[in-house]
């Protein structure tokens, strides 16, 4: 196992979901910039509440950081976007009276701003 298999992951993960680390660590929270840029440079182990802070974040295993595993293993991890677009059609569906306008409409808007992030 490398010596810096953390760092390596914790750069990838960011790096894929295109978060400069002063983004990342202002939606994890409870870390500064210079501290998580020395996790990447494995100068530094992240705690453990700071380690299970970024698995979640990412939705990956807490193994797959430590470098145990080579699947994440993320509840969604690889989940196709027809499956995430039927959750998101099940909790609008919850929302508001099924057939109602006030549906129709969440509904067009959310499917709208999703599609924008893509």
């Amino acid at each position: 196992m490398e010596q810096n298999i953390v760092g390596q992951r914790l750069r990838v993960l960011r790096e894929k979901a295109k978060l400069s680390q002063a983004k990342l660590v202002l939606a994890v929270g409870d870390i500064k910039q210079p501290v998580y840029a020395r996790y990447e440079l494995g100068d530094i182990m992240p705690s453990y509440s700071v380690l299970v802070k970024i698995a979640d974040y990412f939705d990956v295993s807490t193994d797959y950081l430590l470098g145990r595993t080579e699947n994440p293993h993320g509840k969604y991890f690889g989940e196709s976007a027809l499956s995430q677009e039927t959750k998101m059609d099940d909790f609008i569906e919850m929302c508001f009276e099924p057939n109602t306008a006030a549906n129709a409409k969440l509904k067009e808007v959310l499917k709208k701003m999703l599609e924008e992030q893509k």
